[in-house]
């Protein structure tokens, strides 16, 4: 597989960096990118061809993508949008920037990428985009409303795209992740500090168990995967000549997508509601 290049997006830590090591190691050209200066050069150092790209920021995706092409004498075989956060709250607690904020990262970011790249693989007939969704892709569960949405947006978006891209070479597969070791409580404690205001909402007590699951080191949640589990998939999604629509990862997304297709509505509402009592969101 070697000479295939990659652009990865969110490779910081966690599942990004992951990937682009996997796939380095296997022989792909992968470009890794990510948003702060240190993230960049501590990449780079590692021997990476490490690129600024902030996703919310149009001009630094072009910037980025012109320099790969630059370097790759306008050829880029895959893309993986895996860059991402997610803002807990309650729904009514959520303000329209906090929402705008997790949509410019986990939506409008990704669609710009995707969208710059789609030429491309046009002029050059084929390609590989992989997106980096959830098991909130496709159920909800409670206090995630943010993330949910724009999950669930990203996957529509793609699914879409699939259909609309069919018989160009372009593939679009979506990983759906559930419980994986990354800096992703961090994150969202961060934003969780920065946009509710718990003491003056309604669900004050859910947020003080919310604070001490976010804070707690360990595993997140039963079933944690470690990031070489997504890895697998995007090989796969990557290399199969008939990739899949879907990739499911963790025991709980397996779960969920059962339950989904066999539950009705409101027995599926119980289970989730049970599942966030148990992590903390009585």
């Amino acid at each position: 597989m070697t000479g295939r290049t990659i652009l990865i997006t969110g490779c910081s830590s966690g599942i990004g960096y992951h990937a682009a090591r996997g796939l380095r190691e296997r022989g792909y050209r992968v470009f890794a990118t990510a948003r702060r200066d240190q993230d960049v050069e501590r990449l780079a150092a590692e021997g990476f061809e490490s690129l600024w790209l902030d996703v919310r920021d149009e001009d630094s995706i072009s910037r980025a993508l012109d320099g790969i092409l630059g370097r790759t004498g306008g050829e880029l075989y895959g893309l993986f949008n895996n860059a991402g956060f997610g803002q807990p709250g309650a729904v009514e607690d959520l303000s329209l920037e906090a929402l705008r904020e997790q949509f410019d990262t986990n939506v409008f970011g990704a669609h710009e990428v995707t969208r710059q790249v789609i030429p491309v693989m046009r002029r050059q007939g084929g390609g590989r985009i992989v997106q980096n969704s959830s098991v909130l892709g496709f159920v909800s569960l409670r206090y995630r409303g943010a993330y949910n949405a724009s999950k669930h947006a990203l996957e529509g978006l793609s699914d879409t795209l699939r259909l609309e891209l069919a018989g160009t070479g372009i593939h679009v597969s979506i990983i759906e992740p559930g419980p994986i070791t990354s800096r992703f409580r961090d994150n969202a404690h961060a934003a969780y500090r920065r946009h509710i205001d718990a003491e003056g909402s309604a669900h004050r007590e859910v947020y003080g168990a919310m604070e001490r699951r976010l804070t707690t080191p360990g595993p997140a949640a039963p079933f944690t995967q470690s990031p070489e589990a997504v890895l697998r998939r995007l090989i796969h999604a990557l290399e199969s000549p008939r990739p899949r629509i879907r990739y499911h990862v963790t025991f709980p997304t397996h779960l969920f997508a059962t339950l989904k297709r066999v539950l009705p509505q409101r027995a599926m509402d119980w289970v989730l509601q049970r599942v966030s009592e148990r992590e903390g969101g009585h």
